[in-house]
C-alpha cells in the first residue's frame, strides 16, 4: 500500500519512492463505529519504516468536550512524543476514544481494544509485523493502555466482523504517569470517568478493582516501562511504585524510570518548560521498543 512507485498521488499525498518517502500523517482512519459515532486514529508513517508500530494514547483525565469530532484527544501530545518515536523509525497510531461526560467506563477501554484489533487486522497495509505491537500512554492514555495490555482480550473467531476476530494483545507497554490503581483514586476525573464512587456499594468496589491495571498483572503481562516524576501532584508517585512492584512479584519483566522533580504533564515539566530529563525519557522508550519489539522478534524468527 506505502511502497508506490515515483511521482504517484496517493490519497492526496506525493509518495516518491521506498527510499526516500518523506514522513507523512493519515488523518481520521475509521477504526470503529459506536452507535453512528466515528472511532477515529491518525496513522503516523516515518520516513524509514522499521516494520514495527505503537498504539498511542495521550492524557486526558478520561475527558473529551461534549462536541466529539475530527478533531480530539488523538492531537493532544503527539506532537512532543511522536518525533522521538518516527525518528526511530516506528509507525505510530494515535487514537481518539469515547470519554466522559458523555461516555464512561468501560467504553473506553472497549475502543482502545478496537484500536488494537484493527492496527493488528490492518498490519499488512501499515507496513509492520501484527505479531508485535507496543502501546504508549501517560496519565489517563497510560491507564488505559496499561489495562487492556494486562487484561490481554483474545480475539473472537466467531464474530461476524473480521477485526474482531483479532486478539487485543501488546507486547510491551511505556506508562507515563500512569494511574494504576483506580481504589485509591478520588479525584473527580477519575468518578466522572467510572459515573461512580470507589467504595459506596460493595459493587463500585468490584468495579473499580476491575478497572485497575495492577488487579490483572500475572507472569504473562507484557514489558512494561514505567516513567513517573517524584513531584507529580495529579498521579502519586506511588501508584507507579506500587505497579512495578506488582509486576516484579508476578515474575513479569518491568523497569520503573523515575524523574526526580518530574510534574504531570507529557514533558515532565511546565507547559513550556520540558524538564531537563525529556530526552532521555525519549531514549529509554526507544530503547525499551527497541528491545522488546525489534529485538524480541528476530529472536523469534531464528
Amino acid at each position: 500500500m506505502f511502497r508506490a512507485l515515483s511521482s504517484l498521488i496517493l490519497l492526496g499525498l506525493v509518495v516518491t519512492s521506498e527510499a526516500s518517502e518523506p514522513a507523512h500523517v493519515e488523518k481520521n482512519i475509521v477504526y470503529g463505529m459506536y452507535s453512528g459515532l466515528a472511532l477515529l486514529m491518525d496513522v503516523h508513517h516515518p520516513a524509514s519504516v522499521n516494520g514495527y508500530g505503537v498504539i498511542f494514547i495521550s492524557g486526558s483525565g478520561w475527558q473529551a468536550p461534549m462536541t466529539y469530532g475530527a478533531t480530539g484527544l488523538k492531537e493532544n501530545q503527539i506532537d512532543i512524543w511522536g518525533p522521538p518515536l518516527l525518528q526511530a523509525g516506528y509507525t505510530v497510531f494515535a487514537i481518539n476514544h469515547r470519554a466522559a461526560p458523555r461516555f464512561h467506563y468501560p467504553a473506553a477501554v472497549e475502543d482502545v481494544q478496537r484500536a488494537v484489533r484493527f492496527v493488528r487486522h490492518h498490519a499488512k497495509d501499515y507496513g509492520i509485523d501484527p505479531a508485535r505491537l507496543g502501546g504508549i500512554g501517560g496519565s489517563s492514555g497510560g491507564h488505559l493502555i496499561g489495562l487492556v495490555a494486562m487484561l490481554a482480550a483474545p480475539g473472537n473467531p466467531d464474530d461476524a466482523d473480521a477485526v474482531n476476530q483479532e486478539p487485543a494483545t501488546l507486547q510491551t507497554v511505556v506508562l507515563r504517569a500512569t494511574p494504576s490503581d483506580l481504589r485509591l483514586l478520588s479525584r473527580r476525573e477519575v468518578v466522572s470517568f467510572m459515573e461512580r464512587l470507589s467504595d459506596s456499594t460493595p459493587d463500585d468496589k468490584v468495579v473499580y478493582s476491575a478497572a485497575s491495571p495492577i488487579t490483572h498483572v500475572s507472569k504473562s503481562s507484557p514489558p512494561v516501562l514505567l516513567m513517573h516524576g517524584d513531584s507529580d501532584d495529579v498521579v502519586p508517585y506511588e501508584q507507579s511504585v506500587a505497579m512495578e512492584a506488582a509486576l516484579k512479584a508476578a515474575g513479569a519483566t518491568v523497569k520503573l524510570v523515575t524523574i526526580p522533580g518530574g510534574e504531570h504533564g507529557p514533558n515532565f515539566g511546565a507547559p513550556n518548560k520540558p524538564h531537563a530529563q525529556l530526552p532521555e525519557a525519549f531514549k529509554e522508550t526507544v530503547s525499551w521498543l527497541d528491545t522488546h519489539l525489534k529485538s524480541r522478534a528476530s529472536e523469534l524468527k531464528r
